[in-house]
């Protein structure tokens, strides 16, 4: 344990985070997508929410600012009768932390996969919402 760092976040976790450099992507995987076969970096993260997981990680990684959009989730698939209302809880999450308003991109399923398999690392969580999945771009940290 260290002060200051949420426990949620595992040693593994907190390497990643730390190996990071700006633009390098993170994806924070719900519990159906395939983060074993799409992950350069796979850290497990199993038996937690992304919600937690995002709130956490946000107390020590910062958005890139260069970007409208530094955060994407998975589009949901045309045809499918879903709304992802954790989508609302990723953007409060996100904009408190970051202290001005966050918008979530969308891209579509395929893309998403894409994407993912050139991120930095995949934290393959539990969270049975569907159409969880979060890619988030890291930032800099100016002056701390």
């Amino acid at each position: 344990m260290l002060k200051g760092i949420p426990p949620i976040i595992s040693p593994d976790l907190l390497h990643v985070l730390m190996s990071m450099g700006h633009g390098d992507e993170l994806v924070l995987a719900d519990g159906n997508f395939p983060a074993a076969s799409n992950a350069r970096r796979l850290v497990r993260a199993d038996g937690h929410g992304v919600p937690a997981l995002l709130q956490a990680i946000m107390r020590v990684f910062p958005l890139d600012t260069y970007l409208d959009e530094p955060a994407v989730v998975m589009a949901v698939v045309p045809g499918d009768d879903v709304v992802p209302t954790i989508w609302d809880e990723y953007a409060c999450i996100l904009s408190k932390a970051e202290g001005r308003p966050v918008r979530l991109a969308q891209i579509d399923r395929h893309a998403f996969y894409e994407r993912t398999s050139g991120a930095f690392a995949v934290v393959a969580t539990g969270e049975t919402a569907l159409y969880a999945n979060l890619l988030l771009v890291k930032g800099v940290v100016v002056g701390s």
